[in-house]
C-alpha cells in the first residue's frame, strides 16, 4: 500500500506531466488538446462526414458522440462505401427543466438537423441524433441560442445534475432545483473552448494568458471519468440517488430545507468478464448545510481528480477509489482539503420512486401533466402522433416542461381552465394521458442501443417493447397486471438504463443474448442479481413465467417482486422452478 506522499506525488505526475506509455491514451488527448480546443475547428472544415480519434474523444467534452448507423454497415461494406457516420447532440439540462420556448427550440432543431426524433436520457437530458458533420454548429449554436447548453453533457467531467422534477410545491422544493442549476454551473468547465467553437467564434485567450489557471478544479487532464451527481427530494428516490458519483438528499424540517445527506461512491457500468469492474451503491457520507453544497461537491470531484485510475478507463470512476480505500479515508482527504469536519451522515430512507404520471395539482393552484414515452423516445408513428402532438400543445398552452430520471414528461404550470382543453388537443394526436394506459411498460426503461451506439452488443430501445408485451400477457393471466414491476433493458453492461437496480434486469451479452438480473426493490436501494446467463431474448418470458406464479402463490403480504426475489435468493428460486415444472 502506497503512503499519503508517494500518492500524492504520483498524482502531480499524473497530472502535470505525464510520461510516455504513462497513463491512457485518452489521457494523453486530453493533455494536448489545449483545454478542450483541439483539432476540432480545423476538422469540422473538413469536408469529411467525421473526426479523426483524438478529435472523437475530445468532442464528447462539447457534448456530442460520433456514431454510425450500423443497420447500413454490411450493404455499405459490401458497396465499397464509407461507413454511414452522425453526431448525437446531448443538451445539458439541470433538473429537466426547460422552458416551452427552449423544448420548440430542440424540437425544431431535431427537424432541421435530426432524425425527426428527440430522446429523453435517463439523466433528464434531450439527445439529437442523426446529426451530420456539417450541421453540428448550426445544432449546438442554436442549442445555446435558447439558453441551455451542450458543454459536458458528455466527456470526463461532471455530467448533467439530476433533480427531482415534480413542480414546486413547497419553498423546499423549489431550493433543490436551485441546488442542481448551481452545482452544474459551478461544475462546469471553464475553458474557453467551447464559446470559441460554437457560440461567438471569437478567441478570447491569448498567448499571454497561457499562463493563467484555465481549469482551476479540473486541471488540464480534467476527470479520470465521467461523474454523476443527482438531487433526491426525502422520501422520492426518482433520480435514483445511490447510482450517483455523489447524491445529495434533501433534509427538510417544517417545510424548510436544513441541508442534505450526502452519499458518495455509486455507479452502474461494468465490463463483461472483468472482475475489477462492478455496480455499485453509494454509501452515507456525511450531512452538509444548503451553504456547504457547491465546496463539498467540489472537494469530492477534486479527490477523486487525483486518485481516480489514470491508466485503466474500466476502473476509472470513482466508485472504485471508494470501494478500494474506504469512505473513512476518502473523508478524511475532504475535510483536509475543506479545513473543517463534516457532520455524520443521517440515515437516509426512500419510500417510493415516484413517477410523477398523470394529472396533479401545485400548491400554487395550477395543474402537471406527467406523461408516459416509450424509453423516452418522441416520435410520430401510425398509431400515436407524439412528437406532432407535444409541439402544437407546447404552442398553444405554453406549459414549461421538465423531464424525468425515468425518461418521461412534465407538462407544468397548466391552469385550471386550460385542462380540458389542453388533454382533449392530446387525444386529437392519440396521446394518452391515463397512465395506466401504458400498461407494464410504464415502469420499463431501455437504452438506445442498437443501431447507433457503438458499445451496444446486442439491441434494447428496439427490443424491450416487445418482450415486456409478453411479460405483460403472463402478469394478466396470473391476475398480476396491477403489480408495480420495473423492467430495465441495456444493449451492454454499461448500465445507462440502471438494469441493475431493477426488480428486473436485462443486459446483452451479444446478438439476441441477455443476462437476467433479479431481485432489486421498487426503492431503488439495493442491488439486483444475475438469475441466469445469456438468455435468448424469445426465452424471456418462459424464463420468467414461473417466477411470477411462485410470487403470486408465496409472497408475503404487498411484497414486491424483487423483494421476493431477494427473500429467496437465486439458488432457491432455481430450485422452485425447477420443481416446478417437474409437477406438472
Amino acid at each position: 500500500m502506497s503512503t499519503p506522499d508517494q500518492d500524492k506525488s504520483t498524482e502531480e505526475k499524473t497530472l502535470l506531466h505525464l510520461g510516455p506509455g504513462e497513463g491512457s491514451k485518452v489521457e494523453h488527448i486530453k493533455i494536448e488538446s489545449n483545454y478542450l480546443h483541439g483539432q476540432i475547428v480545423e476538422e469540422l472544415a473538413q469536408d469529411t462526414p467525421r473526426f479523426t480519434e483524438d478529435q472523437v474523444q475530445l468532442i464528447k467534452f462539447h457534448g456530442m458522440y460520433q456514431q454510425e448507423d450500423r443497420d447500413a454497415r454490411q450493404a455499405r461494406k459490401a458497396a465499397g462505401a464509407e461507413k454511414a457516420y452522425q453526431f448525437m447532440i446531448r443538451s445539458r439540462i439541470p433538473g429537466g427543466a426547460l422552458t416551452a420556448e427552449q423544448y420548440l427550440v430542440q424540437d425544431d432543431l431535431s427537424e432541421r438537423y435530426g432524425n425527426h426524433t428527440m430522446r429523453i436520457t435517463t439523466r433528464q437530458s434531450f439527445q439529437l441524433h442523426g446529426i451530420l458533420k456539417g450541421d453540428i454548429h448550426a445544432t449546438i449554436h442554436g442549442i445555446n441560442e435558447s439558453l441551455l447548453s451542450t458543454l459536458a453533457a458528455c466527456g470526463d467531467v461532471n455530467r448533467n445534475v439530476m433533480a427531482c422534477p415534480a413542480p414546486v410545491s413547497t419553498r423546499a422544493q423549489a431550493q433543490i432545483q436551485e441546488v442542481a442549476n448551481k452545482l452544474a454551473l459551478h461544475l462546469a468547465p471553464k475553458s474557453s473552448a467551447y464559446h470559441e467553437i460554437w457560440v461567438d467564434g471569437e478567441k478570447v485567450h491569448s498567448s499571454e494568458e497561457a499562463e493563467e489557471v484555465v481549469e482551476p478544479m479540473y486541471g488540464q487532464t480534467y476527470l479520470p471519468r465521467k461523474f454523476k451527481i443527482g438531487v433526491a427530494y426525502p422520501g422520492d428516490n426518482c433520480v435514483d440517488a445511490f447510482t450517483q458519483d455523489i447524491g445529495f438528499v434533501a433534509r427538510v424540517e417544517d417545510e424548510q430545507l436544513v441541508g442534505f445527506t450526502v452519499v458518495i461512491g455509486g455507479g452502474m457500468g461494468s465490463t463483461h468478464g472483468k472482475k475489477e469492474t462492478f455496480p455499485r451503491l453509494a454509501n452515507p457520507f456525511a450531512d452538509v448545510t444548503v451553504e456547504q453544497v457547491l465546496k463539498v461537491a467540489e472537494t469530492i470531484i477534486t479527490v477523486q481528480r487525483d486518485y481516480g485510475d489514470r491508466t485503466n478507463r474500466r476502473h476509472a470512476r470513482m466508485k472504485y477509489v471508494v470501494e478500494e480505500r474506504g469512505i473513512p479515508w476518502f473523508r478524511q482527504q475532504v475535510e483536509e482539503r475543506l479545513g473543517y469536519t463534516l457532520s455524520d451522515p443521517s440515515e437516509v430512507h426512500f419510500h417510493d420512486v415516484d413517477h410523477h404520471l398523470g394529472w396533479h395539482q401545485q400548491a400554487d393552484g395550477n395543474w402537471f401533466l406527467g406523461l408516459h414515452i416509450e424509453n423516452g423516445r418522441l416520435k410520430d408513428t401510425e398509431t400515436q402522433r407524439l412528437k406532432s402532438g407535444l409541439r402544437a400543445v407546447i404552442q398553444e398552452f405554453s406549459p414549461n416542461v421538465r423531464l424525468t430520471g425515468q425518461q418521461n414528461i412534465l407538462l407544468i404550470d397548466i391552469p385550471e381552465e386550460k385542462r380540458e382543453a389542453l388533454e382533449a388537443r392530446l387525444q386529437e394526436f392519440g396521446i394518452a394521458t391515463d397512465p395506466a394506459a401504458a400498461g407494464a411498460y410504464r415502469y420499463a426503461m431501455a437504452c438506445p442501443a442498437l443501431p447507433t451506439c457503438g458499445l451496444a452488443v446486442a439491441e434494447a430501445e428496439r427490443a424491450l417493447p416487445g418482450v415486456v408485451k409478453l411479460l405483460e400477457s403472463s402478469l394478466t393471466e396470473l391476475g398480476l397486471d396491477s403489480e408495480k414491476i420495473s423492467f430495465r433493458m441495456t444493449g451492454c453492461p454499461n448500465g445507462c438504463a440502471r438494469p441493475y437496480m431493477g426488480d428486473v434486469g436485462f443486459v446483452g451479452r451479444s446478438k439476441d443474448l441477455y443476462n437476467v438480473h433479479l431481485g432489486g426493490d421498487w426503492q431503488n436501494t439495493r442491488l439486483n442479481t444475475i438469475y441466469a446467463q445469456n438468455v435468448n431474448v424469445k426465452d424471456i418470458p418462459g424464463l420468467l413465467h414461473p417466477l411470477f406464479v411462485l410470487w403470486r402463490d408465496e409472497r408475503q403480504s404487498g411484497e414486491g417482486f424483487g423483494d421476493f426475489c431477494h427473500r429467496l435468493g437465486v439458488e432457491q428460486l432455481k430450485e422452485r422452478t425447477a420443481a416446478q415444472a417437474t409437477t406438472r
